[in-house]
């Protein structure tokens, strides 16, 4: 699980395709301070967890400040990651570990689909990313609820039937790779875990006007 807070923008060095899809990021060595000290600490291991790009991904090899990770073949046709060519900066968060602060928002590292950025707005000193996702999307996403694109949690501020819109503060186009997106440019979407699990119990046929009057929520 991750928060959608990044920690750290990675470098890809190497793509190798050959029975699937082989990821080589170099993440920098660790660090013992700066702001996310207590997550890049310690070097990577193999077996753990890292959202690349918002993507969980798991590190197979690692030499502490580069790691590889293999990618499923379901999960590349998913998200943007077989399109991605060395030198290509990638955004990066491990797993969230017992006891760390909560900033952002429940990322689970599953991605829903691609969307497509329609429309970049100066806002002051601010922007506005207008983004393609489609109806079922757009359909399970909340006004002033949370979203995360690229793996970077951000607040719905404008939904339309196949858009959504989120405002980017300039130290969130500076710390991760959303300052440099474009119209025409494709991310990664993933909605909010909670908002699809209201969705689904919302829409299960259990959820009658007759079972809550037998849970006691109301009289029948």
């Amino acid at each position: 699980m991750f928060t959608g807070l990044i920690q750290r923008i990675g470098t890809v060095r190497r793509v190798s395709r050959g029975a699937g899809l082989v990821l080589e990021i170099e993440c920098g060595a660790p660090d013992a301070g700066g702001a996310c000290a207590g997550a890049w600490a310690k070097p990577l291991s193999e077996g753990e967890s890292v959202a690349v790009n918002g993507v969980c991904l798991t590190v197979v090899k690692c030499d502490g400040s580069r790691f590889t990770a293999d990618v499923l073949r379901e999960t590349e046709e998913r998200t943007g990651l077989g399109g991605l060519v060395p030198g290509e900066k990638v955004n990066l968060e491990r797993a969230l570990r017992a006891g760390d602060a909560m900033g952002g928002h429940i990322v689970q590292g599953h991605v829903d689909r691609r969307g497509t950025v329609v429309a970049k707005e100066p806002r002051g000193r601010d922007f506005r990313l207008r983004i393609q996702c489609g109806r079922v999307f757009a359909a399970g996403c909340l006004l002033k609820g949370s979203v995360a694109v690229n793996g970077v949690s951000l607040t719905i501020s404008d939904l339309g039937e196949d858009w959504l819109a989120v405002d980017v503060i300039p130290t969130t186009a500076r710390e991760t790779t959303i300052g440099t997106l474009r119209a025409g440019d494709e991310v990664n979407l993933e909605g909010d875990v909670l908002g699809k699990y209201a969705a689904k119990a919302a829409a299960g046929p259990g959820l009658t006007e007759e079972a809550l009057a037998r849970a006691g929520f109301f009289d029948a």
